[in-house]
């Protein structure tokens, strides 16, 4: 049997997930992984009080760090982001990220579909400006604060605060305003995507919208070939991230996922590392040999 892209998707997508979540034992006691490997960050988003977390979330460090007196690391993070966008771009998003996997569980279920207007998917990038870079640049003595994960991640709240508060009672008194805040916007972004394929990844995601600024430079690139292509509108109508591949392969909302590949009739569409060179055109059956040749495409013809 045949194993699709989706298919192949989603098994890589699974063992991400097992990976970034190789301490699920400890949602049974709420206690946090604290060895080395949490020195490390996940590429994707998956909060680091999450007790089965064997990762650091890359936003939150990003933020804890960033503009500190920790100058190594708070260059590794920003190397490594920097480094995985330029390998991979939005592909982490695609194969790699826990709450993707989440959201598109979500999205399963069967209700109404709708998709969101194209100006939505600017605001992740005022959620990567506003809330991760710009409340570190303000803070006094140059401590980052981590405003997203405080006030908006929906990751923290469903992977970590709420195992936490389910295994540990001395928590349940420090319950106020601000969990009920972000226990309500969590509960408001899994609805979204119900009824909208990775909401929170297109909208709302500061992580995403770093990628996606790579995804023109990244190695791991999407190639259309337009000798073959037969601009049938498949790959578009197959996308659920509303991506045009003939017409932007290297649009910052395309997490490479395959789809637009493997829907694609005329084996048009590629995905892989590196820059390919576009096939040559199979040569004319004119030779030339007409006095005025005009490259009309027939056959030889005595001159």
């Amino acid at each position: 049997m045949k194993i699709t892209q989706n298919i192949r998707r989603k098994c890589i997508q699974i063992a991400a997930f097992g990976l970034s979540n190789a301490h699920a034992g400890n949602l049974l006691t709420g206690k946090l992984y604290t060895g080395p490997w949490k020195n490390f960050c996940n590429p994707g988003l998956h909060c680091y009080s999450c007790p089965a977390a064997s990762t650091a979330c890359p936003i939150g460090a990003l933020q804890t760090v960033m503009g500190s007196f920790q100058f190594d690391f708070s260059f590794y993070v920003v190397g490594f982001l920097m480094a995985v966008g330029v390998v991979l771009g939005r592909f982490v998003c695609g194969f790699l990220c826990p709450f993707g996997l989440i959201q598109e569980l979500f999205h399963r279920l069967p209700l109404k579909k709708i998709r969101l207007p194209g100006w939505m998917k600017y605001i992740k990038y005022a959620v990567l400006a506003v809330t991760v870079f710009w409340p570190v640049l303000v803070t006094n003595y140059g401590v980052g604060d981590p405003f997203f994960c405080k006030f908006i991640c929906p990751s923290g709240t469903l992977t970590g605060a709420v195992p936490l508060l389910l295994t540990d009672d001395a928590l349940h008194n420090a319950v106020g305003p601000m969990f009920l805040w972000k226990a309500a916007l969590a509960v408001i972004i899994l609805a979204l995507c119900m009824v909208c394929y990775r909401f929170f990844c297109r909208v709302l995601c500061p992580l995403g919208a770093f990628y996606g600024l790579t995804n023109k430079v990244s190695l791991y690139r999407l190639k259309v070939d337009e000798a073959k292509c037969i601009h049938c509108g498949k790959c578009k109508q197959v996308c659920l991230m509303d991506v045009d591949p003939v017409l932007s392969p290297d649009s910052p909302e395309c997490i490479r996922c395959g789809a637009c590949a493997q829907i694609c009739p005329a084996g048009a569409i590629r995905l892989g590392f590196g820059i390919r060179k576009k096939e040559a055109a199979s040569p004319s059956p004119c030779s030339g040999h007409c006095k005025s040749c005009k490259g009309c495409g027939k056959s030889d013809i005595p001159t």
